[in-house]
């Protein structure tokens, strides 16, 4: 496996961030990047919502807004690939500079608003790719949208044939009273709505449908999304988004910046939600673990709390592409290690394990 990151990433990083992450998205798409050598054992294939994802190391929401490398990135090994957040309507996102790294912290903050190009640009590019692999689709609201559902179910109708999954997406910090509508009320009216609008565009097999949490929430309030997830029109949750919080440990000069904190700093408070979410669900519904993955022990760590998946983005800020397939064989390591055949035989078996079981 050549790492090519290794000797371009120093060079790529000169540039500011969110133009690194544009050079990058054109060299995809004029397929300029090398696709990794392909590396899927048995034993990190999983199941689950009746599709085959051929490992469980996901490209989070983010990097891909508006579907034009999703194809080019399962290239890269991952097992599936979330493009999004998609609104309605195309909109420009919040005034640049928008997206900081944090090199002494592994970290990255972006207060990027949901610019996309809108659903009728990510529609036609779907449409045009042959369906190989999963690929789901996150979506958002406009901005000045008022009937926030509305947006959702225009997304949901708009691409329910054309993605694997989709994802309510309420937990960015950068776009004004998003994270309000996790609130209980909110919520089930919201997924109520949202579910209706995918039956209604597909009545018989329409995808599943996944609810993005922010990492922030108030620790009573995870009851009431745990309440609203098992009673019906969820198919599985994605814990969670960026962090407005700022842990003391921050050393790098952009850490006090605005917006969403991702990478490494959040691991540890993403993971015990995710673990509290396993817990409250009674481990019924599937849990995408999202949050510092960037190590196959730090993948693994979710799949023991509770994650049937795991999503990642900013380790590859730092680390490259080649980073998917170094996990993917980590995993297999620590799956022989301790004796399990399989990925599914590890999800939430720190809860069993504490039960005595």
């Amino acid at each position: 496996m050549v790492d090519y990151f290794r000797f371009l990433g120093p060079l790529v990083r000169l540039l500011d961030a969110e133009t690194a992450h544009g050079l990058t998205i054109r060299l995809l798409k004029a397929g300029l990047v090398p696709a990794q050598p392909r590396f899927d054992p048995p034993a990190l294939k999983v199941r689950l919502w009746g599709r085959d994802f051929a490992n469980p190391i996901g490209l989070a929401a983010g990097f891909d807004k508006n579907a034009e490398v999703p194809d080019a990135m399962l290239d890269q090994g991952f097992g599936f690939v979330e493009i999004g957040s998609v609104t309605p309507r195309p909109q420009p996102g919040n005034p640049r500079p928008r997206m900081f790294r944090l090199p002494e912290d592994a970290a990255v903050i972006n207060r990027m608003g949901f610019n996309n190009q809108g659903l009728d640009a990510v529609a036609a590019r779907l449409a045009a790719r042959r369906r190989v692999g999963v690929v789901g689709a996150n979506l958002g609201k406009n901005k000045d949208t008022e009937d926030a559902a509305a947006d959702y179910e225009a997304g949901a109708a708009r691409l329910a044939s054309l993605s694997d999954y989709l994802v309510i997406n309420v937990s960015s910090p950068n776009t004004p009273g998003l994270r309000a509508l996790q609130g209980r009320d909110q919520l089930e009216s919201l997924v109520g709505r949202t579910r209706s609008a995918l039956t209604r565009a597909m009545p018989e097999g329409a995808p599943p449908l996944l609810l993005k949490i922010a990492p922030d929430l108030a620790w009573e309030d995870l009851a009431d999304i745990a309440a609203v997830a098992l009673a019906g029109g969820l198919d599985g949750l994605i814990v969670s988004n960026t962090t407005v919080a700022r842990p003391d440990s921050l050393r790098s000069a952009n850490a006090r910046e605005t917006g969403g904190l991702s990478g490494a700093p959040l691991f540890e408070s993403s993971t015990a939600m995710l673990r509290r979410m396993y817990e409250l669900t009674h481990g019924k519904l599937p849990i995408v673990g999202v949050g510092g993955v960037a190590s196959g022990s730090e993948a693994y760590a979710k799949f023991r709390a509770g994650a049937s998946l795991v999503q990642l983005y900013s380790a590859m800020v730092y680390q490259g592409p080649a980073l998917v397939t170094r996990i993917k064989h980590e995993l297999l390591d620590l799956l022989q290690r301790d004796g399990f055949a399989s990925i599914a035989e590890v999800v939430g078996v720190d809860h069993r394990e504490a039960k005595g079981g």
